[in-house]
C-alpha cells in the first residue's frame, strides 16, 4: 500500500481527458477460430508483454523491485530486463567525442566512455573511423550552440556517404543542448540519432540499441540524484599530469541570465568517499594537479549518511544572500577541501567554478593554510552594477562583493583572482558599464572569462527582462572590458620580473618546440627554453624537464598574458611550500578572452 500511495499522484487524470474505451482483441479469419486457438493466441500476446517494459521503466526516480546485478568488476550495473544483454553490446565499435564548453563537459566526456567502454565500444581519435559520433554539448550561449548545428550538417553529409556500408555512422548529442533543445534536434532535418540529457549517461548503451534499428532515442531527463557516484570516470585528457573531478552537479542560484538550472536541473553533491577514492587513485597513476569541478563548487553538501545531517545551516559570505531557505546539515566544501588537500601534499588542489556567495571566512582561512592548495580563486563578478545585479539574481551589491575582495585578500596574502564578466545584460546603462570598468581596475584580476549577453529561453531574463541592449553596443562594451583587463594586466605582470615561481610544466609551448610551458600557482602562465637543469637546487646533477615536472623558473620579461623567464632547478612542491618560494608571487592578472 505505501508504494500505491506513492505513485497515486502519477495515476491522477487530469479533467481534460477523455475516458478510453476498453476495445476487446478481434480475431479475423476465413475459418472460425476455436476457444482453445484464442486462449493459446492471447496467452503467447500477455507472455510478450510480461518480457516487456514494466510500468516503472518509465518513471524517473522510483525505488522499484528491477533486479540490479554487478558487472565483473563488481560495480553495480543498471540492467533492462526487456532487452537481451548482447544487444547492448558495443561489439568494438568505435566512438569519436568532440566536446564543447566547459570542463565540465570535458568531465561528463569522461563518464560518458567509462559507460561505453564497460559495454565493449572502443574510442578512436579518427573521426574517419567512428561508427558512432558523440558531441558534448553547451547551452551557455547562442554562438556555441549555432556551431553544434554547423557541426551536425557536416557530419550529416558524412554519414550519408556511409550509408551503404554494413555499419552506418550514428550522431549523438550529449549534454545541455540535448535537453534545452531536445524537440528541435530531433525534428530538425533528422540530423541526431541519439539525444542523451547531462543524467542521462548511463542510457546511453540502450539508446545507441534503439537508434541501430533505425528509430531516433531520446533520454533528457533530470534527475534530483544522480551524480555518477560508481562510475570511476575514464581520464583522456592528452595532459596526463592533470585531471577533472565532479564533485557536485546542478545549480540552485537561479541567476536570470542562466540557463544551466535547466539543463543541469538542482543541485546534488557526490559522496566525500567516492571523491577521495577517485583522488587516490589520481596520485597513484602521478597525477600532479586536480581541479575539483561543479556548476556552483563550493556549494558542495554532502547528505549521503545520517551522521552528516545536523541542523546548523549552510554559512555565507557576509553581505550575500541566495533565492532559496538556507540549507541545514552536511559535510561542506571546506570539509571535502580538507581532506583532498590530505592524499598527497605533492598534488595541487583547485576548483572551480565558484559562486563569490560560498566563501565562508573557514574556506579561506584553509586555502591560506594548506600548502598544495592554490592561492587562486574565481570569483564571477557579471557585472560592477549594484543595479544590474539586482537583475541579474545575484545576491550581492557591488559594496558586499569589494568587501569579500577585501577579505580573501587579508587572509590569503599574494592571491589571484579571476572572473566573469557579461556586457550588456538586459537594461544596463552607460552608467552601469562604467561601473563595471572601475571594479575591473580597483580588483586586479588573474583571469577574465568577458562575454556579450546572449538571451537565453527558459530563463528569468527571458520571461520577465527585455534584452534591449544592441547587439553593437554589447560588443563596443565587450571590447572596452577586455581592453582594460589587458591596461591592467601589463601593470601588475611587469612586478614579477624577477621574481622565482614555482611551476608545474605542462608541455611544449604551441608556438615553439623550443620552449616549455606550465602554470604557477596563481595559474599564470610562464614559457621558458627547453634545457637540462639541476636536479635540485645547490647540486650539481643536471636532468630533462618533463611534462609534470615542478621546476623554478625566474621570471625575465612579461606581457599582459604569460610570463618568460628559465628553469633554474626541479623542485617539489612540498619542499618550495615549506621554504617559501611560491610566496613570492604577487597578485598577478591574466586575460583569457572567451568570446565563444
Amino acid at each position: 500500500m505505501e508504494y500505491v500511495r506513492t505513485l497515486k499522484p502519477l495515476l491522477s487524470i487530469p479533467h481534460r481527458w477523455i475516458p478510453v474505451r476498453c476495445i476487446q482483441p478481434r480475431y479475423c479469419s476465413k475459418s472460425a477460430v476455436t476457444s482453445t486457438e484464442r486462449r493459446t493466441t492471447v496467452g503467447k500476446f500477455k507472455s510478450q508483454i510480461s518480457s516487456g517494459p514494466s510500468f516503472q521503466d518509465f518513471i524517473k526516480g522510483v525505488n522499484t523491485n528491477k533486479k540490479i546485478s554487478c558487472d565483473v568488476d563488481g560495480e553495480l550495473s543498471h540492467r533492462h530486463e526487456y532487452l537481451p544483454e548482447d544487444l547492448e553490446m558495443g561489439n568494438s565499435r568505435k566512438v569519436y567525442f568532440e566536446t564543447y564548453g566547459c570542463q565540465m563537459n570535458v568531465n561528463d566526456t569522461e563518464i560518458a566512455w567509462s559507460i561505453l567502454q564497460k559495454k565493449g565500444y572502443q574510442r578512436t581519435v579518427h573521426l574517419n573511423e567512428a561508427d558512432v559520433v558523440l558531441l558534448v554539448t553547451c547551452s551557455i550561449r547562442e554562438k556555441a550552440e549555432q556551431t553544434i548545428w554547423n557541426r551536425l550538417q557536416q557530419l550529416t553529409a558524412m554519414k550519408k556517404k556511409r550509408l551503404k556500408t554494413q555499419t552506418p555512422m550514428k550522431i549523438g548529442i550529449l549534454g545541455c543542448m540535448a535537453e534545452r533543445l531536445k524537440t528541435e534536434l530531433l525534428e530538425r532535418e533528422k540530423l541526431v540519432d541519439v539525444l542523451a540529457g547531462p543524467d542521462a549517461y548511463r542510457d546511453l548503451p540502450r539508446l545507441l540499441t534503439v537508434a541501430d534499428g533505425g528509430i531516433q532515442a531520446s533520454n533528457v531527463l533530470l534527475s534530483l540524484e544522480e551524480t555518477y557516484a560508481d562510475v570511476m570516470p575514464v581520464h583522456h585528457a592528452p595532459r596526463g599530469y592533470s585531471a577533472f573531478v565532479s564533485i557536485m552537479r546542478g545549480c540552485d542560484n537561479m541567476c536570470s541570465y542562466c540557463i544551466v538550472p535547466f539543463t543541469r536541473g538542482r543541485e546534488r553533491s557526490r559522496p566525500v568517499s567516492s571523491i577521495l577514492e577517485e583522488v587516490r587513485m589520481l596520485s597513484d597513476q602521478g597525477v600532479k594537479e586536480v581541479t575539483l569541478l561543479g556548476q556552483n563548487v563550493n556549494s558542495y553538501r554532502d547528505t549521503s549518511e545520517q551522521q552528516f545531517c545536523g541542523s546548523d545551516a549552510t554559512r555565507l559570505s557576509r553581505g550575500f544572500k541566495t533565492v532559496y531557505r538556507l540549507k541545514q546539515g552536511g559535510l561542506r566544501f571546506s570539509d571535502l577541501l580538507d581532506q583532498v588537500s590530505r592524499i598527497d601534499p605533492d598534488m595541487r588542489i583547485r576548483f572551480t567554478s565558484p559562486h563569490p556567495k560560498d566563501f565562508p571566512d573557514e574556506v579561506l582561512h584553509l586555502i591560506a593554510d594548506r600548502g598544495n592548495i592554490c592561492k587562486q580563486i574565481h570569483l564571477p563578478a557579471q557585472s560592477g552594477s549594484s543595479q544590474v545585479l539586482k537583475a541579474m539574481r545575484r545576491g550581492y551589491t557591488r559594496e558586499a562583493y569589494l568587501e569579500l575582495v577585501k577579505n580573501i585578500k587579508q587572509i590569503i596574502p599574494g592571491v589571484s583572482l579571476s572572473s566573469d564578466f557579461i556586457s550588456g545584460f538586459c537594461g544596463e546603462s552607460e552608467d552601469d558599464h562604467q561601473q563595471t570598468l572601475s571594479l575591473i581596475r580597483e580588483v586586479g584580476y588573474n583571469v577574465g572569462f568577458l562575454f556579450a549577453y546572449s538571451m537565453r529561453k527558459k530563463t528569468h531574463a527571458f520571461h520577465q527582462l527585455q534584452d534591449d541592449v544592441p547587439p553593437e553596443v554589447k560588443q563596443r562594451r565587450l571590447e572596452e572590458c577586455i581592453g582594460v583587463f589587458r591596461e591592467e594586466a601589463m601593470k601588475v605582470n611587469s612586478s614579477l620580473i624577477g621574481s622565482t615561481q614555482l611551476v608545474l610544466v605542462e608541455g611544449e609551448s604551441k608556438r615553439s618546440a623550443e620552449d616549455l610551458c606550465g602554470r604557477t600557482d596563481g595559474n599564470m602562465k610562464v614559457i621558458f627554453p627547453k634545457e637540462d637543469i639541476a636536479v635540485q637546487a645547490a647540486e650539481s646533477g643536471s636532468a630533462p624537464i618533463c611534462a609534470g615536472d615542478y621546476v623554478l623558473v625566474k621570471v625575465s620579461s612579461a606581457s599582459s598574458q604569460s610570463l618568460r623567464g628559465r628553469a633554474l632547478s626541479h623542485a617539489s612542491l612540498r619542499g618550495s611550500a615549506k621554504h617559501g618560494e611560491t610566496r613570492t608571487e604577487p597578485r598577478s592578472m591574466y586575460v583569457a578572452d572567451s568570446l565563444g
